[in-house]
């Protein structure tokens, strides 16, 4: 056998067990709870923006987030005009959003936190959602792929609570920064609700973080939703006050 052809052979053979023994060396929940030490903080400020693609033309809308633990979740649509000055409140399971077109505070619960946000691929709970994995879902490795280029764990969660937006998801978990590099979301039915591809995966703050995703609802036609986060702040110092009802009318 070729000397260098040996080589290679032995390289690709040594990193696949290397591999193997690295993914057998870790359980399922201590994987998550990485990815959770990555893309959960105490508190956060997000700045970002939406592209919503649709049939002949796509829409950008530009906000501000700001979210403390997994209860408390605020955002302000900046841009377009059309969408500006539009807020939303989330407290607990309580959404109240404000729109200044008719300068009312409306409340969405249950069921209603499911539609879609501003015709996006997006719903509310998505947008919401700020609890960690290891939280709410029981994980299982089912191996180990090659992802563009990189080597990722594949892992099922089930859901280990009732309030839950996906009662099954497969992620696909980059090893070596162990940030989700491709979702599939599942109904309790087992019908796949959507898919996220991450991307543009930055260290940011010592942490790694996918600074796009796009999201794709399964039973819409298109390319789906694009996530884009232009700057995002872990564990700043944010006033109470910005989580009153009385701040979406200021």
């Amino acid at each position: 056998m070729n000397s260098i052809l040996r080589i290679v052979l032995l390289f690709i053979f040594g990193s696949s067990l290397t591999l193997q023994g690295q993914s057998a060396s870790m359980t399922a929940d201590e994987i998550l709870k990485k990815v959770d030490a990555n893309m959960i903080a105490d508190t956060q400020i997000t700045s970002s923006e939406m592209i919503v693609y649709g049939k002949r033309k796509s829409r950008t809308i530009k906000s501000k987030g700001y979210s403390s633990g997994a209860e408390k979740h605020f955002t302000e649509y900046l841009s377009p005009e059309r969408e500006k000055g539009t807020k939303m409140l989330k407290l607990e399971d309580r959404l109240w959003i404000y729109s200044p077109a008719t300068d009312r505070i409306i409340q969405l619960s249950g069921h209603l936190l499911r539609q879609s946000v501003m015709g996006s691929d997006l719903s509310y709970e998505d947008m919401m959602e700020e609890r960690k994995l290891t939280d709410i879902y029981t994980a299982n490795v089912l191996g180990v792929e090659t992802l563009d280029n990189r080597q990722t764990y594949k892992m099922e969660l089930l859901a280990k609570v009732e309030d839950v937006s996906y009662y099954k998801r497969i992620l696909w978990i980059d090893t070596a920064r162990f940030v989700p590099l491709k979702e599939e979301l599942y109904a309790k039915s087992g019908k796949l609700l959507k898919k996220t591809s991450l991307s543009e995966v930055k260290q940011i703050q010592g942490r790694w973080y996918p600074t796009k995703i796009n999201y794709k609802d399964m039973l819409k036609d298109g390319k789906g939703t694009d996530f884009i986060i232009n700057e995002i702040k872990f564990n700043p110092v944010i006033a109470d006050r910005l989580f009153l009802k009385s701040t979406l009318k200021n």
